[in-house]
């Protein structure tokens, strides 16, 4: 049994206030990364990025071109929503696009906030992905999109097809794949990495308890 949609004010209320949350602790963190806490942060992270560029290969490198592809924005939002368009023609039910549309505009707006108040420059290593913006490392963009792309795929089908739950499962690697393949490239310091992981994962987490039904697959 589905549950009816809660009202919409309350839902609303709920988003405002966590995304508002999130996104002050973003702000924050990358406050302090970039600020008083910069020099001890950076004896943390920089050696990390060194190493990863010691294990550099052609082999690798192509690697983590592929993890570099699957965290591009289009490739994303092209996947989420042909899943949730899919499921809401078949399920007869748009919950499957409002939960992709407010987890991508959500996330879309922390990342903005983060790269904006939060300036700080990519590691001081050779990149091997062209063309970023020098002052944009904080936070990761390309980690942000595989958490929501792994996340709204996994927790769709959990909520409208859960007997092919298990079979996508096996997606929940794709951001930890993404976030070694940016370390690789010397886009982004771990703590960049690290922070998208866990607000993406917040942020989808929350859309699905407000929008996605609850228990059995949705009649």
């Amino acid at each position: 049994m589905s549950r009816p949609f809660p009202s919409f004010l309350r839902a609303a209320g709920v988003l405002l206030a966590v995304w508002s949350l999130l996104a002050a602790v973003v702000v924050g963190l990358g406050w302090l990364i970039t600020h008083p806490l910069q020099d001890p942060v950076d004896r943390f992270d920089n050696p990390i990025s060194r190493w990863f560029v010691e294990q550099r290969s052609d082999a690798l490198t192509s690697v983590a071109d592929v993890g570099t592809l699957l965290g591009e924005t289009i490739v994303g939002v092209a996947v989420v929503s042909v899943v949730a368009v899919g499921l809401a023609l078949w399920r007869r039910t748009w919950r499957p696009v409002v939960f992709v549309v407010v987890v991508e505009v959500g996330l879309g707006g922390l990342y903005w906030l983060g790269t904006t108040l939060d300036p700080r420059q990519r590691p001081p290593v050779k990149i091997l992905d062209p063309g970023l913006v020098p002052d944009a490392s904080f936070p990761s963009g390309h980690v942000g999109t595989a958490t929501v792309l792994a996340g709204c795929v996994i927790l769709l089908v959990r909520a409208y097809a859960r007997a092919a739950w298990p079979w996508v499962l096996v997606l929940a690697v794709v951001p930890l794949y993404v976030l070694l393949a940016r370390l690789y490239e010397g886009a982004h310091h771990l703590t960049d990495t690290v922070t998208s992981l866990a607000y993406a994962t917040v942020w989808l987490l929350t859309v699905a308890a407000v929008v996605l039904p609850e228990g059995a697959e949705e009649d």
